[in-house]
């Protein structure tokens, strides 16, 4: 399997950004000497509420308290850090690799590296990387998130068409699609982490490391293709307005006049949990390539439960975080309730990953991502301001998608305001 070495590369920086923070409380939830077996668990994912109460019954030892909170992007990454800085932080925490980085610069996480000993195994390389940083472990991995091309089947065999091979036979579609229905588009504005693993699959990237700086390459000639080419869709007219999971967006999931979603494995879960008009008319393939007979594929998202600082229950903690992230039953209801794609390489053979799904139309998806996982681009790091640096990058990108500026110049002024608060939290940066 090709290792998407997710944070390896920043581990020097990621210590230096720790430096010159300030430092968090150390105080937290647990008694502080490892004895307390009550552990809060904070997290957003479909099945996680149910996870943690079979995890009780089998541990009695162990008593887990799930409480949900808003999906990291949308304010439970600041719940987190203010909890961790206010001394009452959860044990627990679901924190996606693309942050892990920049909690770990804010000392926002605690080692668990004497409990997670022997661990390393368990898991796909790529993932097991995501959670260690400059010989620590933060956490347990739970899933991985390779990139597919969901499509709107009805649509296409409507109007004679199969999945795009390349990006210029998707952009192609996008024409015949739009023209078959002035309402109907092939697609909606990407933002964030979905826009990422475009640029990602493109082998792009956004951030690197130079002896001790960081490299800000937002706007590198590598992003700028991608930015020019979903630019050329916008201009045409055959981007939808609708913002990806606003209900305007599920509603044209469901009737077809948004006809595909290039998004990530766990995308199948949010499409059939708000879009259930349109089951039975969707399908999964591959993501179109750069280059006719490339196989290269973008990662968005993945995510581990994280040990946050000041936890006083380590040794539970981790027992749990090494549960979800391995545990046959528990992951296998995860598949089936919220598309997961396992980190486990135990896991990777689980039956719910062989089903027929009834909404895309009775085919086993999964097998387009397990062909995809290995073919995840290689050399990707997540920078240490992650939280901030796609804040400004949606609301340009938003912008963007809107008519209102270009892709491109929403990636020079996301690059401008990065580099700017790197060097204001004392950071060097690679000019």
């Amino acid at each position: 399997m090709k290792a998407s070495r997710t944070h390896a590369a920043g581990t020097a920086a990621v210590a230096a950004l720790a430096l010159a923070l300030t430092g968090c409380s150390s105080t937290g939830e647990g008694s502080g000497d490892g004895s307390s077996k009550e552990l809060t668990f904070w997290g957003w994912s479909p099945g996680y509420a149910d996870a943690v109460k079979a995890f009780n019954k089998t541990h009695p030892d162990i008593e887990v308290t799930y409480q949900e909170v808003q999906p990291g992007a949308k304010g439970g990454y600041q719940k987190m850090l203010n909890a961790v800085q206010a001394g009452n932080a959860p044990c627990l925490a679901q924190v996606g690799y693309e942050t892990l980085s920049s909690f770990a610069a804010q000392g926002a996480l605690q080692d668990v590296r004497k409990q997670a000993e022997g661990a390393e195994s368990d898991f796909q390389p790529a993932a097991w990387q995501s959670v260690s940083l400059g010989g620590a472990v933060y956490g347990a991995p739970v899933d991985t998130a390779p990139m597919a091309l969901f499509y709107n089947k009805k649509v296409y065999d409507s109007l004679g068409l199969k999945p795009p091979a390349t990006w210029d036979e998707y952009k192609e579609q996008a024409k015949r699609i739009h023209a078959s229905d002035p309402d109907r588009y092939i697609s909606s504005p990407y933002l964030n982490y979905d826009y990422a693993g475009m640029s990602w699959q493109a082998g792009a990237s956004w951030f690197g490391v130079k002896d001790d700086s960081w490299k800000v390459d937002l706007a590198s000639a590598a992003n700028q293709k991608v930015a020019g080419y979903w630019q050329g869709l916008v201009d045409e007219g055959l981007i939808s307005g609708a913002p990806m999971y606003d209900q305007a967006w599920y509603v044209g999931i469901g009737s077809g006049n948004i006809a595909t979603v290039v998004g990530a494995v766990w995308q199948a879960g949010v499409i059939k949990g708000g879009a259930k008009d349109g089951a039975g008319d969707w399908a999964v393939a591959p993501m179109p390539q750069w280059k006719a007979g490339e196989k290269a594929v973008g990662n968005a998202g993945g995510s581990a439960t994280a040990v946050l600082k000041g936890c006083g229950s380590t040794e539970a903690a981790w027992t749990f975080a090494h549960w979800l992230g391995t545990d046959r039953t528990a992951y296998g209801d995860l598949v089936t309730k919220a598309s997961l794609y396992p980190a486990a390489v135990g896991l990777l053979d689980l039956p719910q990953l062989q089903v027929k799904d009834a909404y895309f139309g009775g085919q086993p998806i999964y097998d387009v991502f397990a062909e995809a996982a290995p073919e995840v681009t290689p050399g990707w790091t997540w920078g240490p301001i992650m939280t901030k640096t796609t804040t400004d990058l949606d609301d340009a990108l938003s912008k963007a998608w809107a008519g209102k500026g270009t892709l491109a110049n929403a990636l020079v002024t996301t690059r401008a305001k990065t580099v700017a608060e790197l060097k204001n939290q004392g950071l060097k940066v690679a000019e």
